[in-house]
């Protein structure tokens, strides 16, 4: 274990300020600083107030973080940073972060995708990925469906929202219920108290002729609040259990049946579900349900460890290691609109920082 790499990783894309150190595929430290609170007033999460945050967290964080693995920033072997996709501020704060850290220890920089290092962070839990590794990635920002050959260098995108992403929806329709934010958490706990067959709300792009791997939610956000409205222009108590049970069950039968599809197509013997929505109790119990009906493997991840965290950044930053992949230069930036088949931003010259790194570990780090 002790030659496996150790890297800490820094994750800014959102609302949360996440630093995981990983040595190779086992955890060592997760400290997460989260401003959803402060965010909770607004309905959603403000960019700038995101950013702030994060500035303020960030050195105590990773202070946290090391304090919490027993081991001394001298130690690491990397820096891993999410480059993008996220809020531009947010990742700017990271990013700039990691590359100070990165500069005065004299260690290689890492900018990865968040998306792969949400595929990545099952190691931690369940052993090495197998490959190719279907994966189901639901949150507030994505829904997407991807096959990774190589999750430090071939990811494909085979389907995506062509709308609102299902973590999103979730929210929207808990604010249309005013139940507050984050809207996933209280919905899927109203939802047990509910009935899941009592509204009939449709399901998104699962015609004949509708692309198979695509999402879509805005459809269903909208039918529910109409049939809100509705229920409230005629004096009419809404059944708010009901309407979250039914409203949950028509995202993750979606959601579900679409991977377990792509699984088929593909010739994917297991699947692998990650993200914030990843955390949803009736997405799990449903995905069980059809993987082990179609003989297919499931792996989630611990609902801790689904939402944003550092310890995401740093498995996918410990297997660039391991692979011998190239180092970001100290030009990295952030990308908001990073795709998901860049895994990581490599640097143009390779490992042409090295020098920098050199003369800074005597200047600023002695």
């Amino acid at each position: 274990m002790a030659d496996e790499p150790l890297v800490l990783g820094i994750e800014t894309s959102c609302d949360e300020t996440g630093v995981g150190i990983v040595r190779g595929t086992t955890l060592l430290a997760d400290a997460v600083a989260s401003s959803v609170d402060t965010h909770a007033r607004f309905g959603g999460v403000v960019p700038e107030i995101a950013s702030r945050a994060h500035l303020e967290a960030m050195v105590p964080t990773i202070e946290r973080a090391l304090a919490q693995a027993g081991v001394g920033a001298r130690d690491l072997d990397g820096i891993a940073v999410t480059a993008g996709p996220g809020l531009a501020g947010a990742l700017l704060v990271g990013v700039s972060a990691a590359k100070a850290y990165a500069y005065a220890l004299g260690k290689p920089l890492y900018g990865v995708n968040h998306l792969a290092s949400h595929i990545c962070v099952d190691q931690l839990e369940h052993g090495p990925l197998p490959e190719p590794t279907m994966a189901l990635l639901v949150s507030g920002g994505h829904s997407s469906l991807l096959l990774a050959p190589d999750i430090t260098g071939d990811v494909r995108p085979l389907g995506a929202t062509i709308d609102d992403a299902a973590g999103e929806a979730f929210d929207k329709i808990a604010r249309v219920l005013d139940l507050g934010f984050p809207g996933g958490p209280v919905i899927d706990r109203l939802a047990r108290e509910g009935d899941p067959k009592a509204i009939a709300f449709p399901r998104g792009l699962t015609g004949p002729r509708d692309a198979p791997y695509d999402f879509s939610f805005s459809g269903l956000k909208t039918s529910v609040a109409r049939w809100v409205e509705a229920k409230r222009a005629a004096g009419e108590d809404v059944p708010v259990r009901d309407v979250s049970a039914s409203f949950q069950e028509a995202v993750v039968d979606v959601l579900t049946r679409k991977a377990v599809r792509a699984c088929k197509d593909e010739g994917v013997d297991h699947l692998m579900i990650g993200g914030g929505v990843a955390a949803n109790s009736r997405l799990r119990a449903l995905a069980e349900e059809r993987c082990e009906r179609a003989g297919i493997r499931l792996r989630v991840p611990r609902p801790g460890l689904c939402t944003d965290n550092g310890a995401m950044v740093a498995a996918l930053g410990a297997e660039m290691v391991a692979r011998n992949r190239p180092a970001s230069d100290l030009e990295l930036s952030a990308d908001s609109s990073l795709p998901v088949t860049e895994t990581h931003v490599p640097g143009a010259h390779g490992h042409s920082h090295d020098h920098v790194h050199e003369i800074s570990k005597d200047n600023l780090y002695s």
